[in-house]
């Protein structure tokens, strides 16, 4: 297993991150046996990091954690997740402190390396949907995150970097957190490039370039996009992001997406994680797995490398005809 800098802090993470979220739901859905292995395998492979959120499998994600991690003998690092209702913000420090405390009641833990903001980001609040002010003003977010930090139950500060890519930006470029979870895949590569006109999708322009330029760690998120990159199978769980797409125009993409490139390059989930690691500006790629064949499938990707630049090229050209519809 290979390491990339995680961001500033001075973390040597794996390129690749044991997602335990809802998507694959391994840690979760499965018996005990099944979830011990998914561990034994990802530890044995040289994964370092495990991500998780209070929301996953409404805390059944954080427990398998805090009693499979343990048993294994191991300490990788480890990180999670709190909601806000922002429609009910009369104490947010004190809020965030009260989910963290329930989370590291959960994970066993007096402490995680990563504490992630996981609302999404835009100019106008409601619902999971904070504004910058409201993320990053007097007694905010950031000011209640910072207040753990120095309580040392948390080492690092992150946010999902979801919503408008304007706000995003202006929190990242803030300079108060370590981290940010990316949407970013070989449909939606928007976060770290210019689109082509004729392309369609959430634009996330901008917001691998203001991680870099700040010293954030980006965490790229959905490489799989939701499993439908992935494989044909649907398990129902195959939730959007973004609100200007679909499963069935993602189904689309990916089918010119293998059409074009061809087989010789690995399984779909392969080639999804090979051109996450074809990035050198993300800094993990997290993966969710649903069957344990999903995890060796990952460690292979990661030991094939970034795609060949001609792959790349191929996808570049898709993106210009929004994978054949123009």
């Amino acid at each position: 297993m290979k390491h990339r800098l995680f961001g500033r802090t001075g973390i040597k993470v794996s390129e690749i991150i044991f997602g335990a979220g809802t998507v694959g739901g391994i840690l979760f859905l499965k018996d005990d046996a099944t979830q011990r292995e998914a561990i034994r395998r990802a530890l044995a492979g040289g994964i370092n990091w495990f991500d998780t959120a209070a929301q996953y499998g409404n805390g059944k994600s954080e427990e398998a954690l805090g009693r499979l991690l343990p048993e294994a003998g191991a300490a990788p690092h480890l990180s999670t997740k709190f909601n806000l209702d922002a429609d009910n913000l009369k104490d947010v420090p004190a809020q965030i402190e009260e989910r963290l405390m329930a989370s590291l009641g959960r994970l066993d833990r007096s402490s995680v390396d990563l504490l992630q903001l996981h609302n999404r980001i835009a100019s106008k609040p409601g619902g999971r949907v904070m504004t910058v002010e409201q993320i990053l003003g007097r007694n905010g977010v950031a000011d209640g995150m910072e207040r753990l930090r120095e309580k040392g139950l948390i080492r690092h500060m992150g946010i999902t970097a979801i919503g408008e890519a304007a706000a995003v930006c202006e929190v990242i470029r803030s300079g108060r957190f370590d981290s940010a979870q990316v949407y970013y895949n070989l449909l939606n590569p928007s976060a770290a490039r210019k689109m082509p006109k004729a392309w369609t999708g959430h634009d996330f322009s901008g917001v691998i370039e203001a991680c870099r330029a700040h010293g954030v760690a980006v965490m790229a998120i959905r490489i799989f996009g939701a499993g439908i990159i992935a494989t044909d199978e649907r398990h129902g769980r195959e939730s959007m992001l973004t609100a200007n797409t679909s499963v069935p125009e993602e189904e689309r993409k990916t089918k010119a997406v293998f059409a074009a490139i061809g087989s010789g390059h690995g399984t779909r989930a392969q080639v999804a994680l090979r051109f996450a690691l074809s990035n050198p500006d993300v800094s993990a790629s997290i993966i969710g797995s649903a069957e344990l064949h999903h995890i060796d499938e990952a460690l292979e990707a990661e030991k094939m490398g970034p795609l060949p630049a001609d792959v790349v090229s191929r996808l570049d050209k898709l993106y210009e005809r929004d994978f054949g519809r123009v």
